[in-house]
């Protein structure tokens, strides 16, 4: 009894979610096909049970004479207070999620690819866009391939907020999700501070592992300002956002192949490799590659350097690849 409790809960979160990225109300089968996205199998018919469940316990509201409905303010504070078994081990199943629902072909450059998503005000885009520019133009992103969005519009599953500009910037995911689905497993260790001297990458002097850690290590990173990716970039020396991964040495050759493939595509991040040796004074086990890859967040990095404002969702949604464009053609 306690476990199908437990079930109903997370079924009741995941929807409220759906409710409280959407502005205008929603009905079962447009829920359903949004959970759908986000890797839970929910159908119409459960999905309008839950609703009057929910609609009982005043967590939602029916509006009108269809089944739309709004989140209410107490489902609204059901969402931020989720359960915390629900919580542990977050980040790492979110990336798994996202490099099984990755589906971006290397051959005809189709399909879907992670992303992550930062909302800025306004007023400081303009400033942030030069900031970011010196980044972009570097090894220190993912990709200099971005999307954005004004108010009310979508990047991927997220709706930008009132008065606040979105981008989108290409996720390190994406490089787990090609390599799974060439038939590599790649394991995420976790997200770190890399110091780089003399430009190059030199060790991790902070790390989170993202086993049991409910929070994205890289914006715990940026909002307590331990990046200094703008000084990287500029003299070779200073810190920005990496993170480790590891997988089996037999897939190099595989490995290889794939970062060959994916740089023609214009995304790359991958900084160090090692066959069993220490990459970055990160120790690596007999038989395992480990692998540093740039953040796709540190662009962003840069401009919360700079003392812009921004609301970042890491490793949060995915996007179809055709719709990104190269960062200099948003440059006013």
């Amino acid at each position: 009894m306690a476990f199908e409790t437990s079930d109903v809960e997370r079924k009741t979160v995941a929807i409220l979610k759906v409710l409280s990225d959407s502005k205008s109300p929603l009905g079962s089968r447009v829920i359903a096909r949004r959970l759908k996205d986000s890797g839970i199998e929910l159908s119409e018919r459960a999905v309008r049970y839950h609703l009057k469940l929910m609609d009982e316990r005043g967590l939602t509201q029916l509006v009108g004479r269809r089944d739309g409905r709004l989140v209410t303010e107490r489902g609204i504070d059901e969402v931020e207070s989720a359960l915390v078994s629900d919580k542990v081990g977050l980040v790492i199943s979110r990336i798994e999620l996202l490099a099984f629902r990755t589906d971006f072909d290397l051959d005809t450059l189709t399909g879907s690819v992670p992303i992550n998503v930062s909302f800025f005000p306004k007023a400081g885009f303009d400033k942030a866009l030069r900031v970011m520019k010196p980044v972009f133009d570097s090894d220190l992103c993912v990709s200099p391939l971005v999307a954005t969005a004004r108010e009310g519009e979508m990047l991927g599953t997220l709706r930008t907020p009132q008065d606040m500009i979105g981008l989108a910037t290409v996720c390190s995911v994406v490089v787990s999700g090609v390599l799974l689905k060439a038939g590599v497993p790649m394991d995420s260790k976790f997200s770190g501070i890399l110091q780089f001297r003399n430009s190059k990458p030199h060790r991790f002097v902070e790390l989170i592992h993202y086993s049991g850690c409910s929070l994205d290590p890289s914006d715990i990173f940026i909002r307590a300002k331990m990046t200094s990716v703008s000084k990287v970039v500029s003299g070779g020396e200073g810190r920005i956002l990496a993170t480790y991964r590891e997988l089996p040495a037999p897939c190099q050759p595989v490995l290889e192949q794939t970062i060959h493939k994916l740089n023609r595509a214009r995304i790359g991040g991958v900084l160090a490799t090692s066959n069993g040796k220490p990459v970055c004074e990160v120790p690596v086990e007999p038989n395992r590659i480990g692998m540093v890859l740039a953040n796709g967040l540190n662009p962003v990095a840069a401009a919360v350097e700079a003392g812009i404002e921004v609301e970042n969702y890491g490793m949060s949604t995915l996007t179809d690849y055709r719709k990104l464009v190269e960062f200099r053609e948003i440059l006013g």
